[in-house]
């Protein structure tokens, strides 16, 4: 049984199959194998979360083979306590010996493997230098499904991360706007997704008036004003998965212009929700949501791609924009935010987390998306 509280525990399992997955899916797009080295993808696959250092740590997933983690003996403790090392085995080196001499061994020394984004370039580089008959390509580019579709118990830490991004936004509308810095109210965002069971903030956004029109406007000094639209985003990671929402307020009554402009873009938004089918190219969700603020005459006020995946980073494939033809799947989970930015003025912007279902979309996030008045 779980609540929001305590979710389903990943087990040992579950692990082995997502590394069986990715060895498989490398094999599928003719890779040798897989190295993932420390971050979300190690995460992902292990349930070990080591610093990135100068010290190698690498996992090697390879079809057919055992799955093998390389760890500096001093770590080695701790890779045997997370929760996918049943899964695998284990293979230590202390300092003062060449790591990638136990490495090396694991890979074909003439393969092609799929190497994480974030492997620092001297793991890279000695690698090859051990190994110049291998190359290497980024899973980001090989392997982009990799984290893309989700099971139940990831959807469960997903839905329960976007509940307590609506309940900040909740309480956020109760708070006083007007005269308090963005900075002020950034802080407040940051507490409150704390408070709703958050372990980490990534990003909140505050724009208000002209800074709204900068999408990654990190707030700043400036007061807010009555008058100001402000553009609000921000999240983090509950459970060790991502919530990103925004909502775009105002200070006291709009002008029947800002009023028109979030008008429009609640309706993108929407037409970028219903979009959501399985089997459908990412791209069209990025061109049902642009179709409609280019009818309104502000397709060069939208700016940026509509939306991106989300699971153990609030950023991650696939990516919804023109020349994406990754087809939607079941279980997949990304935003849907297209927004208006007039440079000097102000801008608008609204955003879901929706996950894929068997017959279309159901969103992660429900608050209200008209536009809210604030003091």
């Amino acid at each position: 049984m779980s609540s929001p509280n305590q979710p389903v525990p990943f087990t040992a399992d579950d692990y082995r199959a997502r590394m069986a997955r990715a060895a498989e899916s490398a094999a599928e797009a003719g890779l040798a194998g897989v190295l993932v080295a420390p971050g979300p993808d190690l995460v992902h696959l292990t349930g070990y979360r080591p610093v990135n250092t100068e010290r190698l740590t690498l996992l090697v997933l390879r079809a057919g083979e055992d799955p093998v983690l390389v760890v500096p003996t001093l770590e080695a403790p701790d890779a045997e306590q997370a929760v996918g090392s049943p899964a695998l085995t284990l293979r230590d080196w202390t300092d003062g010996k060449d790591p990638y001499a136990v490495a090396a061994p694991l890979l074909d020394a003439d393969g092609r493997f799929g190497i994480s984004d974030n492997a620092w370039a001297m793991h890279l580089l000695g690698l090859q230098q051990f190994l110049p008959g291998t190359s290497y390509v980024s899973l980001t580019e090989a392997l982009s499904m990799l984290r893309a579709v989700k099971d139940a118990a990831e959807l469960e830490r997903l839905a329960a991360a976007g509940a307590a991004a609506d309940a900040t936004y909740e309480e956020i509308l109760k708070v006083r706007f007007s005269g308090r810095k963005e900075n002020d109210v950034a802080a407040d965002l940051a507490a409150l997704l704390k408070q709703f069971g958050h372990s980490q903030v990534d990003f909140t956004v505050v724009g208000s008036g002209p800074n709204g029109a900068n999408p990654h406007h990190e707030a700043g000094d400036r007061t807010i004003e009555r008058g100001d639209m402000v553009v609000l985003d921000f999240g983090g990671l509950k459970h060790g998965y991502g919530s990103d929402t925004s909502r775009t307020v105002h200070v006291g009554e709009p002008t029947a212009e800002e009023q028109r402009v979030h008008d429009i873009v609640r309706e993108a938004q929407e037409a970028g929700c219903r979009a959501v089918q399985p089997g459908i190219a990412c791209q069209e969700i990025d061109r049902a949501a642009r179709a409609v603020i280019t009818e309104f005459g502000y397709g060069e006020r939208f700016i940026h791609r509509t939306g991106h995946g989300i699971g153990v980073t609030t950023h991650e494939p696939p990516y919804m924009i023109e020349g994406e033809e990754q087809l939607l799947v079941p279980g997949m989970c990304f935003s849907v935010e297209p927004g208006i930015y007039l440079p000097g003025r102000f801008g608008v912007r609204i955003e879901d987390i929706v996950t894929v279902t068997e017959d279309g979309g159901r969103r992660l996030n429900t608050t209200a998306r008209e536009l809210a008045i604030v003091e």
